[in-house]
C-alpha cells in the first residue's frame, strides 16, 4: 500500500511544493507510468504530470496498473483561486455530487460523484496551522479548509492541498516550503510516525460531515481546529441545491423540494463511510445558513437516512 502525490508542472503552486520536497532526504526515481515521469521515498510515491491537475483521471488504478502496487490514499497538490484574491493555504475533499447527469462539470470529477475523504484532512489542517505561524506566514496567509468541490475522478480516499489565490501567492517558496513539510511530517518521512492515520485510530470513532455555509465552511472549520476532530466531505450551500415551488415554510415533507441536495447527501455520505471504516459519520448543520424549511427537510431527510445530527460538542 503506498501514498501518491500527484503534481503538475503547468502550476508554481504545485511543482513549487513538489520541489521543496524532493529536495528533501530519501528520494530516487521511480517507474515512467503512461509518459508520467515518478519519484520514490519508502511507501510514498509521487507522480509529476504536465497536464491540467483536475484532469488527470484515476491517477490511483494507473499507477495500480503500471506497478501492481495499491494506492492506499492519493494527495494532490495546486493552486486555489478566490474572487478575493486572499493569500490562503487551504485543504479540502474533492467532488461535485450535486451535480446532475446532464449538467458538465467545470472542472473535472463527475456528476453525483465524490471521491472518499482522505481521513489525514482534519489532523493535517491543524498541522498546517502549527506550520504556518512557525513560518511566519500568518496573518498573511489564511489557513483554511474549503468545501467538497471539482475533480478529478479517483477511487482512493483523496485530498488537495492548495496555495491561493493569485500568481504572487502561487510562486512564493515560503508557502511551497510549508505545504512540503506538511507532506513531510504528516506522512512521516522524516522518521517519525505519520499523522492522521485513521487505520491506528484506536480513540474517537465519531466524524464530521458538514451540511452549509459558505466555500471555507467557517462553522465546520471551528470544530475540526479543535484537537482529535476527524472530519469528512463537506457540503456548503451551493452544494445542496433545493427548490421549494411551494415556499411551504411549515412543511414536514420533503416531497416537493426539488434539487439534487438528496442526491448530495447520500453521496458524500457514502463516500465518507468507505474512507473511515469503522466510524460512526454525524452530520453538523450550520444552521444560520439555512431558511426554515430547508432546515426541515434536510433533517427529515437525514432521519430517513439513519444519519444522526450533531453538535460541536460531540465531535470533540
Amino acid at each position: 500500500m503506498v501514498t501518491l502525490i500527484v503534481a503538475t508542472a503547468m502550476d508554481p503552486a504545485s511543482i513549487g511544493p513538489a520541489s521543496a520536497l524532493l529536495a528533501m532526504p530519501g528520494w530516487h526515481p521511480g517507474p515512467t507510468i503512461q509518459g508520467i515521469p515518478s519519484f520514490v521515498n519508502g511507501e510514498v510515491r509521487l507522480m509529476k504530470h504536465e497536464n491540467s491537475i483536475i484532469r488527470e483521471d484515476y491517477l490511483d488504478k494507473r499507477w495500480e496498473e503500471g506497478t501492481g502496487e495499491v494506492v492506499d490514499e492519493v494527495i494532490f497538490l495546486s493552486r486555489h483561486t478566490a474572487v478575493s484574491n486572499r493569500p490562503a493555504l487551504t485543504v479540502h475533499p474533492i467532488g461535485v455530487p450535486h451535480l446532475r447527469d446532464d449538467e458538465v462539470p467545470p472542472a473535472g470529477g463527475k456528476p453525483g460523484w465524490a471521491a472518499p475523504p482522505n481521513p489525514r484532512i482534519g489532523p493535517w489542517l491543524r498541522i498546517l496551522k502549527k506550520i504556518a505561524e512557525s513560518h511566519n506566514l500568518t496573518p498573511e496567509f489564511e489557513i483554511t479548509l474549503e468545501a467538497t468541490h471539482h475533480g478529478p475522478l479517483v477511487h482512493a480516499p483523496t485530498m488537495f492541498l492548495e496555495i491561493g489565490s493569485t500568481e504572487e501567492y502561487w510562486k512564493r517558496q515560503d508557502a511551497a516550503q510549508a505545504i512540503a513539510q506538511l507532506v513531510w511530517e504528516g506522512l512521516g518521512l522524516g522518521g517519525g510516525g505519520d499523522v492522521g492515520n485513521w487505520k491506528r485510530n484506536n480513540d474517537r470513532k465519531i466524524v464530521l460531515l458538514g451540511l452549509g455555509g459558505g466555500h471555507y465552511v467557517p462553522r465546520h472549520m471551528d470544530i475540526v481546529l479543535k484537537e482529535g476532530v476527524w472530519v469528512g466531505h463537506l457540503l456548503s450551500g451551493y452544494t445542496l441545491p433545493m427548490e421549494d415551488p411551494k415556499q411551504s415554510k411549515g412543511a414536514k415533507s420533503t416531497d416537493g423540494i426539488g434539487g439534487t441536495w438528496r442526491q448530495a447527501i447520500k453521496v458524500s455520505f457514502e463516500a465518507t463511510n468507505s474512507a473511515f471504516p469503522g466510524g460512526e459519520i454525524i452530520a453538523h448543520l450550520d444552521h444560520k445558513s439555512f431558511k426554515s424549511w430547508q432546515k426541515n427537510a434536510i433533517m427529515g431527510f437525514l432521519a430517513e437516512q439513519n444519519i444522526k445530527v450533531g453538535k460541536p460538542d460531540d465531535f470533540c
